[in-house]
């Protein structure tokens, strides 16, 4: 093997295992980061990762370590898979220990919480030594899939055209194909946002509404995530292509979505408590929910349907009545709206 470089992923979720199995499949050697040692053991001893990936062995090539100055000692590639808010905590423990030379890449699909900031933001701020070298990867790829090597398409993005090219070669295979991008803004919201769509989208369906609506609440959803996007500053295009359109299907019509599940749930009468207990898993969705309640108030962009699904998830709105609700939205004109869509 020619030209392979040391990598690392922290975190030992569904994702961020499999990105390392992705790795090892293009022959670099990883070092896998795990918070639970014996997450990190199970894989070094029985390649496997159970709780998160059942039936599947992992390849060789995969090391793993609950020591996060190990895991990064002279790597080229730092790939953070983190939920999104635990991404400041974890870079910024990690930061000391990222040799300088080495490009930063996300794959978490949110914002921050407590300061409504994109991911990649997060990760200048933590680590600003590597400012020109961060990367967002993004698009409809679930895990599950992917580990099986079912063909895959991605985006990775950057402001650097060299930084996107160079995390597209690190990943790119005949079954994981990467198309790297510029408008590191509009993959970021696009990849976040779909998240709430898609617990629409199980709401909808566990109530029974059929295909016409779930058609409707992911072209109307699309149509959301590029307002707000589009305030933020991204590039409208990017909303058509594979953080946008592509991500927002797959994860409104996948059986592997959480965030389609816990819509489901939600739709048959469970509490949020109840349903993130029996997830199991972060739903990154409902954080995200929050938030865009709070940037479309900043940003003066109307988003009926998060804001229907914030009511309905934090404040005991009736699911019918949310749909009900926005079924019975003034009359308007579809492309006006889709323009413009402001508050004003």
């Amino acid at each position: 093997m020619l030209n392979k470089k040391r990598t690392t992923v922290l975190g030992a979720g569904s994702w961020g295992t499999v990105l390392a199995a992705v790795l090892a499949d293009n022959g670099h050697p990883v070092t896998l980061w795990s918070r639970s040692r014996q997450t990190a053991e199970e894989i070094n001893q029985q390649k496997t990762n159970r709780r998160y990936l059942k039936d599947v062995t992992l390849p060789e090539g995969i090391d793993a370590t609950d020591d996060i100055a190990k895991a990064l000692d002279d790597t080229h590639l730092v790939l953070v898979v983190v939920p999104s808010q635990a991404v400041r905590e974890t870079v910024r423990k990690a930061s000391p220990h990222i040799p300088d030379q080495a490009l930063l890449v996300h794959a978490a699909k949110g914002f921050e919480r407590s300061t409504l900031k994109r991911i990649s933001e997060v990760l200048e701020e933590e680590s600003p030594s590597h400012q020109g070298r961060i990367a967002v990867l993004s698009g409809p790829s679930h895990a599950e899939e992917v580990i099986q090597r079912s063909p895959t398409t991605v985006v990775v993005a950057s402001q650097e055209e060299k930084s996107a090219k160079a995390a597209q070669s690190f990943l790119n295979n005949q079954s994981f194909r990467v198309y790297t991008h510029s408008d590191v803004v509009g993959v970021e919201v696009g990849g976040s946002l779909k998240n709430i769509i898609a617990l629409g989208a199980g709401l909808s369906d566990g109530l029974g509404f059929g295909d016409n609506a779930k058609a409707a609440l992911i072209t109307r959803g699309l149509a959301e995530m590029a307002r707000l996007g589009m305030a933020m500053g991204a590039e409208p295009i990017t909303f058509a292509g594979l953080s946008g359109v592509g991500d927002l299907v797959v994860t409104c019509t996948s059986r592997h979505s959480r965030n389609w599940r816990a819509g489901n749930l939600l739709s048959r009468g469970h509490s949020l408590d109840e349903i993130l207990q029996q997830m199991g898993m972060v739903v990154e969705g409902v954080k995200t929910t929050q938030a865009a309640h709070d940037l479309s108030n900043r940003y003066g962009v109307e988003m009926p349907i998060a804001s229907e699904l914030y009511e309905v998830l934090f404040e005991g709105k009736d699911p019918r009545q949310a749909v009900e609700d926005l079924m019975g939205r003034g009359e308007t004109n579809e492309l006006n709206e889709m323009i413009r869509g402001s508050l004003s």
